[in-house]
């Protein structure tokens, strides 16, 4: 399935589905929710800006300098703040409100929400002229990031690629030394890091090596669905459009996880208190805080390591993507933000001349510097000599979002679609592996659960099986 194949009517039919899936299993999407904002509205006179909540509080502030200086310089009154853009939040529900209202805000930077979801509902303006201005400028969108697939939707590109980011798969360095491991041989699989987890970890000196999360967050989904794909599960057929989700490799992964947060099992000493309810920010305050030995994350937690002087911070090294029985390359980058622009907001042409100058290599340069891997850009001549000579590891970043042939990601062997977007919105992963983990299902029991909610997003969609 692509973008044409599934109506507007159709996707408001699958957005009810997702509602009935979640009902259909008591309404609790995981252990534990991040709390919703309100959305400002947007108004003649003002500019309204919205932007996502950085992990990295110094790039946060310099963001919204960077705005309000562009909004004095334009006599424009400045509307601006954050808001959740988690999948499984109401974003999308609040944005459709707002431009069926009439008053959306006119600008947001997100990393999260589905863009073909909002073009399905109608809610972006066409961002063409200003994507192919930035690439006029600061050369093209880096090839690793899988720009297209995410953005740019029947030829138009209705999100403009802010920046670009790849997975941090961090280790402590010192720990692994302890073991006598060498990571560019002894860590390259799933059962590899977790043996290597359960050995550096000691309860005593409260020290756990497995820091990854299987609770509704944005870390939490992409960790469950890398573990699935790696074992050859996967939500649909290539097509996109044939639900597949319930297969023998997909279980076998299940039971791998189910195993590894078994607190009674064999590794249960690796896990730390309270891990089944860590939301996106858990891993990296307790990895700061050296309690943790092994996460997956964006730069946030290396970036905030570094600018503290933390002890974490040289004992950290960078892994590649594990590998799974499938043996499958999962390396690659993304982008890890978007600004989008939406339909009938009152200042359009504004929001595009923000939008270029929040790009302008001036700002850019100043939220790169201080966020230590977490803005990366997204255009081939902004990755400058004097960037990539900041810090050692900024030159895994840029050969990670510039992999001739980047891992598609979740969607996997499916291009990114708004169905399958809308399984990540239901939160359908975390779901199944609360059920195993709280022992309300067996790992058989929750892969089938899962696979029917859905078929019943997707037939609710259209799309019968």
């Amino acid at each position: 399935m692509n973008q044409k194949s599934m109506s507007r009517r159709d996707f408001l039919r699958a957005a009810a589905g997702t509602g009935a899936a979640l009902s259909a299993v008591g309404g609790m999407a995981a252990f534990a929710q991040e709390e919703e904002l309100d959305l400002p509205e947007g108004a003649a006179g003002k500019l309204t800006v919205i932007h996502r909540t950085e992990y990295f509080e110094e790039a946060q502030t310099t963001f919204r300098e960077i705005v309000q200086d562009f909004a004095d310089a334009n006599n424009a009154e400045l509307d601006i703040s954050t808001a959740n853009s988690e999948s499984f939040g109401d974003f999308l529900g609040k944005m459709q409100a707002a431009v069926a209202a009439g008053n959306p805000p006119d600008f947001a930077y997100q990393s999260n929400i589905s863009n073909q979801q909002m073009h399905l509902l109608g809610l972006l303006e066409d961002v063409t002229d200003v994507v192919d201005e930035a690439v006029s400028r600061y050369g093209a969108i880096m090839r690793g990031t899988n720009a297209e697939a995410g953005g740019r939707i029947d030829g138009m590109w209705v999100a403009v690629p802010f920046i670009s980011n790849t997975t941090g798969y961090f280790m402590r360095g010192d720990k692994l030394e302890e073991l006598g491991l060498d990571p560019a041989t002894d860590l390259v699989t799933w059962d590899q890091r977790r043996e290597a987890c359960l050995a550096m970890s000691n309860a005593d000196e409260e020290f756990w090596g497995w820091g990854l999360t299987a609770n509704q967050s944005g870390d939490g989904h992409g960790f469950l669905m890398l573990v699935i794909n790696s074992f050859g599960g996967h939500y649909t057929d290539e097509t996109g459009t044939i639900v597949q989700f319930d297969s023998p490799e997909t279980l076998a992964a299940v039971e791998w996880l189910a195993e590894t947060f078994d607190r009674n099992g064999r590794y249960g000493p690796m896990l730390p208190p309270g891990i089944e309810s860590w939301t996106d920010i858990s891993n990296n305050e307790v990895y700061l805080a050296g309690n943790i030995g092994y996460t997956h994350n964006a730069f946030s937690v290396y970036a905030q390591a570094k600018r503290d002087g933390n002890p974490v911070f040289p004992n950290t090294i960078i892994l590649r993507a594990p590998q799974g029985p499938s043996g499958m390359n999962h390396d690659g980058g993304g982008i890890g933000g978007w600004i989008n622009i939406f339909r009938g907001a009152t200042n359009v042409d504004l929001a595009k001349e923000l939008t270029l100058a929040l790009l302008d290599p001036t700002n850019f340069n100043r939220m790169s510097a201080v966020a230590g891997g977490l803005f990366n850009p997204a255009y081939e001549n902004l990755w400058t000599e004097e960037l990539l000579a900041a810090d050692p590891n900024f030159a895994i970043i840029y050969e990670q979002v510039n992999v001739e042939d980047p891992w598609m990601g979740s969607s996997w062997p499916a291009e990114p679609n708004a169905a399958i977007d809308a399984i990540r919105a239901a939160s359908i992963p975390e779901q199944m592996m609360a059920n195993v983990i709280s022992g309300r299902m067996t790992p058989a029991e929750a892969v089938t659960n899962a696979h029917n909610q859905i078929v019943e997003i997707f037939e609710e969609g259209g799309i019968m099986q």
